[in-house]
């Protein structure tokens, strides 16, 4: 048995992998894939199995599920995944695949216990009395009863297929499932007939004829096809369509509750609004806005201002103690800097009197109560499907604890209001959410006014209600919330927004979890909010990005419900295309090296004109050449080679917007052999030479076109992993130690003595850059946005 779960020796690996009970022919395939083999030596070390081996086929074979499809977005959870499976709270693939599917949703944040037991049905026992009554409800609903009396055992498979997934009985233990299943349909048909056992005659199938497509057609689809392409936002919902059930929500006591807008709320929205597209974006004003913000922008805005609407930036301000007036003016400053006009600056702060009048509404209603558990207390009560003790408390007392509690007289902690909603319930969402806690915190918008504040489930749906929003859009974590959204609009009678989901936005090698940005800023791995190395907006701005390339970026990666993690190159082209066509070209050189043209005079000077944007507009500015020139270093090899264009001993180059050279010598560094001098001479030449080298003055030149001493910075990816979320929980250990190289005394060309931050030019065979902000009278820095071609490693950024 292989000691190591990080053995690379195939072997090992193979004779590790079968001590975990696992089918020998599946050992040695799982070894071809270096990738799951990882994994699975992993899983198996963090199963504790690496040494004693686990003589259980089911809970190996688990195991191996855990390896080959836990999410890749959650993995700081898989050990808590597998403690369950060894445990044997999790017994059964269906369980892990419901687990999965939660983890999936909730990335690296903190696990909620009670939504993760009730994803995986840990603790849920089927019984054979359990499997008998939901077999006659299932019969006795939809005409399954009839079918199976016309079709008889030939109607039996499809049924089970769905039986299988009705309630909780995807949780059974499969063989007493299938026993009771099948002694219930003998039961009802008795047992099976000569008629039953024989084949049924197979039916030829007729080869579907595809539909003549005439160019009329042809032509309506492709114009259709070309409009979505154009119209991101075409699958959207009119404001006056939004009549349809929104949701529906089973409770466990077999009511059923099918939430959509009646024709009188709908038509008293449309008079309100005319029915016109209001959004919202909704940041919560505890960090700096972050690319994937960028995405939620270019949908909610873009979506109104496509169809005349209006779009509020709404700041989600109910958590005092995480938010700073700092993120407030950093979020306004940066949506406006992205191109978005809002309709109105708004702040979930200001509904907190209406809010508060709601729920005491919400008690007198019964649908709420003041709850004295605390945080742990109502969390092993979800966990547990319980009730909490005070769940039953009478509204008038309800109503005068929460008066105390809005009083200050109430300590912290000791009390909050929590919906009254379904304990018992399949969605973990409607398990009593709090509405309200106690903050003896003074509020950056709203003072000192309050010491309780509204929590999230309480506050969006209602001011998105408030507001009139006609579409409310969010990312896919918040699915799950549908019907807790819906349910408090449907039990206030308040009017209900259009709720659509779409995937985040995920990018290779860089973190945008605001818990992980806040670390990195915080602790000092990077330097500060908008280190241009993060993907925070402010971040891209200094490095050079623009608005228009962001939002780009976010119109090509799509409006979809599909995971999706894009390489870093995909938003590197939409900058280089959006740079290629507003950025001035100047000279520069990043490593100078001196060049000697030894026959001009000591005093020459020629004044050439450079292009600003060659071969698009003759605008032009001037260039001083006198004896002495500084080329990129990399432009000098002391052997010439094939293929190679640059100077070397005895070769000929074009000097940038000037005249040619030819190469007599050079002089090298005694103790290092480094080149210092290159020593040129100015030739006449019929014909150019292949080899074009860009250049800067020296400063020996008029001051008017001596060069500008500057230092640049260049940037790698911020972590090595493409997918950091797998790296786990050592996430800050993959930091890239090279992501930042500083090259001091970079000569720029002299229309750079007045560069102001944030401008963006193309040194010419070097890059893009941007002016940063810690330029000042004493020192030029520049940031490299990216490169001129896409590196073929798409790495180096």
């Amino acid at each position: 048995m292989a000691s190591s779960a990080s053995s690379s020796d195939p072997s090992a690996l193979v004779e590790l992998f079968k001590s975990i009970s696992i089918d020998e022919k599946l050992a040695k395939s799982s070894v071809q894939n270096a990738k799951f083999a990882a994994n699975l030596a992993t899983v198996i070390a963090a199963a504790g199995c690496a040494e004693t081996g686990l003589d259980d086929r089911k809970r190996g074979n688990l195991l191996y599920t855990v390896a080959g499809k836990h999410p890749s977005n959650a993995l700081a959870h898989r050990d808590r995944v597998i403690g369950d499976v060894m445990r044997g709270d999790l017994k059964t693939s269906q369980q892990l695949d419901g687990v999965f599917e939660y983890l999936k949703a909730v990335g690296e944040e903190p696990l909620d216990d009670a939504r993760y037991r009730e994803a995986g049905g840990v603790g849920v026992v089927v019984t054979e009395a359990d499997v008998e009554a939901a077999f006659d409800r299932v019969v006795s609903e939809g005409g399954q009863r009839q079918k199976l009396l016309e079709e008889r055992y030939r109607a039996v498979a499809t049924l089970l297929k769905g039986f299988r997934d009705f309630g909780v009985m995807k949780w059974a233990d499969g063989k007493t499932l299938k026993a009771t299943f099948d002694r219930k349909v003998e039961e009802l048909l008795g047992p099976k007939t000569e008629a039953d056992l024989a084949k049924p005659a197979k039916k030829k199938k007729k080869p579907k004829a595809k539909p003549a497509e005439d160019k009329a057609a042809r032509g309506e689809r492709e114009e259709e096809e070309r409009r979505r392409a154009a119209d991101p936002y075409a699958f959207f919902s009119k404001p006056e369509e939004n009549n349809v059930v929104h949701t529906t929500v089973n409770f466990s006591d077999g009511r059923v509750m099918r939430i959509s807008n009646t024709k009188r709320e709908l038509d008293a929205y449309l008079g309100r609004t005319g029915g016109k597209y209001l959004t919202r974006f909704p940041p919560e004003p505890n960090g700096y806005l972050h690319l994937g913000h960028a995405k939620a922008m270019f949908i909610d805005f873009g979506l109104a201002a496509k169809h005349d609407g209006s779009c509020y930036l709404r700041y989600d301000d109910t958590n005092p103690t995480a938010e700073k007036t700092e993120y407030i003016s950093h979020i306004q400053e940066i949506v406006e800097w992205m191109g978005w006009k809002p309709f109105r600056v708004t702040y979930s702060s200001d509904y907190f009197e209406r809010l508060y009048e709601l729920a005491v509404r919400l008690i007198e209603s019964g649908h709420a109560y003041v709850c004295h558990q605390t945080g742990d207390e109502i969390s092993e009560y979800r966990e547990q499907k319980r009730n909490s003790p005070w769940r039953d408390r009478p509204a008038e007392e309800s109503l005068r604890l929460f008066q105390r509690m809005r009083l200050g007289l109430v300590d912290e902690g000791t009390a909050t209001l929590r919906m009254r909603m379904d304990m018992q319930n399949e969605n973990f969402n409607m398990y009593d959410l709090i509405a309200y806690r106690i903050k003896f915190a003074r509020h950056p918008h709203a003072g000192d006014e309050w010491c309780i504040y509204p929590s999230y489930d309480f506050t969006h749906c209602i001011v998105d209600s408030l507001e009139d929003i006609s579409h409310s859009l969010c990312t896919l974590e918040f699915e799950p919330r549908r019907a807790s959204y819906y349910w408090l609009l449907e039990v206030l009678g308040l009017y209900k927004p259009v709720v659509w989901e779409y995937s985040r936005l995920n990018m290779e090698h860089n973190v945008m979890s605001k818990r992980k940005l806040n670390r990195l800023v915080t602790e000092g791995h990077v330097n500060g909010w908008d280190d241009p190395r993060l993907l925070t907006l402010a971040g891209l701005r200094r490095r050079g990005y623009t608005a228009t390339a962001i939002n780009s970026f976010c119109r090509d990666s799509g409006i979809t419900k599909n995971d999706q993690q894009f390489p870093y190159h995909k938003l590197e082209h939409h900058a280089r295309s959006n740079l290629d066509e507003i950025a001035p070209r100047r000279l520069g050189v990043l490593r100078p090296l001196k060049v000697a043209i030894e026959n001009v005079a000591p005093d020459f000077l020629e004044v050439v004109k450079a292009k600003v944007f060659p071969g698009r507009s003759d605008e032009t500015y001037e260039l001083g050449i006198g004896k002495f020139v500084y080329i990129e270093k990399s432009d000098f090899r002391q052997e010439d080679q094939k293929g190679y264009y640059g100077l070397a001993l005895g070769k000929t180059v074009m000097l940038r917007y000037a005249f040619a050279v030819k190469c007599v010598g050079f002089e090298t560094c005694k103790e290092t052999g480094e080149v210092v001098l290159v020593r040129c001479e100015r030739v006449e030449v019929k014909k150019p030479p292949k080899g074009v080298i860009h250049w800067v003055g020296s400063e020996s030149l008029p001051e008017q076109y001596r060069p500008v001493k500057a230092e640049a910075r260049l940037y790698d990816y911020l972590f090595n992993a493409e997918d950091v979320a797998e790296v786990g929980d050592d996430w800050l250990a993959d930091m890239n130690q090279n992501s930042l190289e500083i090259v001091e005394g970079a000569l720029l060309g002299p229309t750079f003595r007045d560069a102001q931050p944030g401008q963006v030019f193309q040194l010419e065979r070097a890059g893009y850059f941007c002016v940063d902000k810690d330029t000042d009278g004493n020192r030029l820095v520049l940031n490299r946005t990216v490169e001129l071609k896409e590196r073929s490693d798409k790495k180096k950024i």
